[in-house]
């Protein structure tokens, strides 16, 4: 899947129009509609103008490839933070209901609580062992004060996991901090309360995301200074994006640039002048060219093996080779 294109689809291309000129030629193409300009997030030329404009330094920093998908994960973490804050604040709400109206609760749950009981047995479940029913009857004794305190408790909790959904969708930097922190603080009253023995699914399930939220948030976010901090990863958006490959490419396409396998010494050096070294050694003496041949011509033919052992194997070889010479004079 192309990360890039369902980006675009989903929030529309960005162009840039950057003041240097051969940067934006390269970013630039004619079309039957006027001129399209390149999309830095998808790379397609887009017809119309420019988005914005301005030195290439200053060009907005596209998320592309794997930070777009990157971006959808953090939004399941986002939708899942929102869910908490609907369930805690609807908790806080009736806790406040709850507080204020006592009396009016208690009656409605003592005309409830035969149809509660039939469902119970319906349901194969023993009524005294229910840790709903107990609670539910031990809130009527609970001090109003110390209701307010829970209920003021909930809402606060409901809108940090608020601001997290808030912060985690938007792909913001603080509201990375701001969920990693959130997130860290509450990890170890989870594994307290597991180590208690009230083992759920869900409290598992809970810990579980929690742990994977803040490990995902500090590695591949780089919180903290961890593998190089916020200088890193702004250099990795840099590195990736549409206008730093197309200043490399112009880069690697100057005169007098050394290539990627070229030496240092060799590049600065002018052209037709060779180093010595192994290829000039292996040249060997240069001959003179005879009269009406050009040099660096040979004529075509067999080169006589020599044998510097023996003079009169040589002598014969060599006889043909100048026979061949003086006929063609």
């Amino acid at each position: 899947m192309d990360w890039n294109l369902v980006g675009c689809a989903r929030r529309g291309h960005v162009t840039y129009a950057p003041d240097e000129p051969e940067l934006r030629d390269r970013l630039m193409a004619p079309a039957s509609a006027g001129t399209a300009w390149r999309c830095l997030r998808c790379g397609a030329f887009v017809a119309g103008g420019p988005h914005g404009g301005g030195p290439a330094a200053a060009a907005p920093l596209v998320r592309r490839g794997k930070e777009l998908r990157s971006e959808l994960i953090l939004r399941v973490f986002a939708v899942e933070r929102f869910l908490r804050f609907l369930v805690i604040g609807a908790a806080a709400y009736g806790v406040w209901r709850f507080t204020s109206d006592r009396a009016g609760f208690q009656r409605v749950y003592d005309h409830a609580l035969p149809a509660i009981r039939a469902l119970y047995q319906d349901l194969g479940f023993n009524v005294s062992h229910s840790r709903l029913l107990r609670l539910i009857n031990e809130s009527f004794a609970f001090d109003s004060r110390w209701l307010t305190l829970l209920a003021i408790g909930l809402a606060l909790y409901a809108l940090i996991e608020l601001v997290e959904s808030i912060g985690l969708w938007q792909a913001r930097r603080w509201g990375e901090y701001f969920a990693m922190v959130a997130t860290s603080i509450f990890l170890p009253l989870e594994v307290w309360d597991l180590t208690r023995g009230h083992i759920t699914w869900l409290k598992v399930a809970a810990l579980v995301i929690n742990l994977l939220l803040v490990i995902y948030l500090v590695w591949t976010k780089r919180l903290f200074g961890v593998c190089g901090g916020k200088t890193a990863y702004e250099a990795r958006l840099r590195s990736e994006s549409v206008i730093e490959v197309e200043k490399a490419a112009l880069a690697a396409a100057a005169p007098g640039q050394p290539g990627p396998d070229t030496p240092a010494d060799a590049a600065g050096q002018p052209a037709g002048d060779k180093p010595p070294g192994r290829g000039a050694a292996a040249a060997g003496p240069r001959t003179e060219a005879g009269p009406g041949r050009p040099r660096g011509n040979r004529r075509p033919g067999r080169v006589a093996a020599v044998d510097s052992a023996s003079p009169a194997a040589n002598a014969d070889a060599l006889a043909p080779a100048a026979g061949q010479q003086g006929g063609s004079q």
